[in-house]
């Protein structure tokens, strides 16, 4: 695989906050995907031209633990690294951690599969697993 891991740095914004301060359950899905899409930039693919090629990545399976909350206002560093990679589905892990003490706060787990605008699993297509392996050639 060309990039592996990524890491991007975030702070906990007012909006995604509950009434106690602690960040709500529901963001931790959409850090998860900032991550995935900082990945796929990293080894020099787009999401949006894959999409407009007819190919989708969905979710099929979502898995957070939590160790400790975040705050409104933390610094955050989310790493998050490709686990496995087969002809149609991606696998990737997450730590999500709070940079003024690197305490870990979060890990997950996600799997996504590739399918067509009809919502059929497909593989990956050629010119983007390049992007993941670059010595695929059509395997």
């Amino acid at each position: 695989m060309a990039v592996e891991r990524c890491e991007i740095d975030l702070r906990v914004r007012y909006a995604e906050t509950d009434q106690m301060g602690y960040v709500h359950h529901s963001k931790y899905a959409v850090y998860f995907e900032m991550g995935r899409t900082e990945l796929l930039r990293a080894c020099g693919a787009s999401y949006r031209a894959m999409e407009e090629s007819g190919s989708f990545f969905v979710v099929v399976r979502l898995d957070t633990r939590f160790l400790a909350p975040a705050r409104y206002d933390d610094e955050l560093r989310l790493v998050t690294q490709t686990t496995r990679l087969t002809r149609a589905r991606i696998e990737h892990d997450y730590k999500l951690y709070r940079k003024s003490d690197n305490r870990l706060l979060t890990e997950g787990h996600s799997v996504l599969a590739c399918v067509n605008r009809q919502g059929q699993v497909i593989a990956i297509p050629d010119l983007f697993m390049q992007h993941f392996d670059p010595e695929w050639d059509s395997k």
